[in-house]
């Protein structure tokens, strides 16, 4: 069982997605989550979206791109400092990467599933961890991270963005 991270295993800036996570076995909330998301998402239409709520913002296609890279990210740190890597992971600049992707040639139907598709295959990464490995940390971002901390941040980041998306995109 992982169970939630103390304040000296993520960064300060990680502390507001780990707070977002409700209390509970964290793989049965990932379990929920991979199903309610996805269902959000793929009931969408591509005119829904492809929306935007202002100038420069991402559109919802962005956004749920940039959940999956950011979970693929977390994922990858995971695995890596829960098999003792001690090489630094770099960070990312978000914005770039949305910047250099397609999410926008893509159906929200598709990014969906891709979606769904990621969670299912990190779920099975994050049930094979024991608590020694959840507790293992590496530096990512030039900051120290432990392995549970990055499965909290998982979640965390998808509920930030599902609250965002419910706030300014959808009317």
């Amino acid at each position: 069982m992982i169970k939630r991270p103390q304040p000296d295993e993520y960064p300060a800036y990680a502390a507001a997605y780990v707070a977002k996570v409700p209390e509970g076995p964290i793989m049965e909330i990932l379990e929920y989550l991979k199903e309610s998301t996805y269902n959000f998402f793929s009931r969408m239409t591509d005119e829904q979206a492809d929306y935007s709520y202002a100038d420069g913002k991402w559109t919802v296609k962005q956004v749920l791109g940039h959940m999956i890279d950011t979970e693929r990210l977390f994922s990858f740190r995971a695995l890596c400092f829960s098999r003792r890597e001690q090489q630094e992971m770099p960070g990312f600049d978000q914005d770039d990467y949305v910047k250099y992707s397609t999410y926008e040639n893509r159906s929200i139907q598709s990014l969906a599933m891709e979606f769904k598709l990621l969670r299912e295959v990190n779920i099975f990464l994050y049930e094979s961890l024991t608590e020694e490995q959840g507790l293992l940390k590496g530096i990512a971002n030039k900051n120290p991270v432990s392995v549970r901390a990055l499965v909290y941040m998982t979640a965390g980041h998808e509920l930030y963005h599902l609250d965002l998306i419910k706030e300014k995109y959808i009317k």
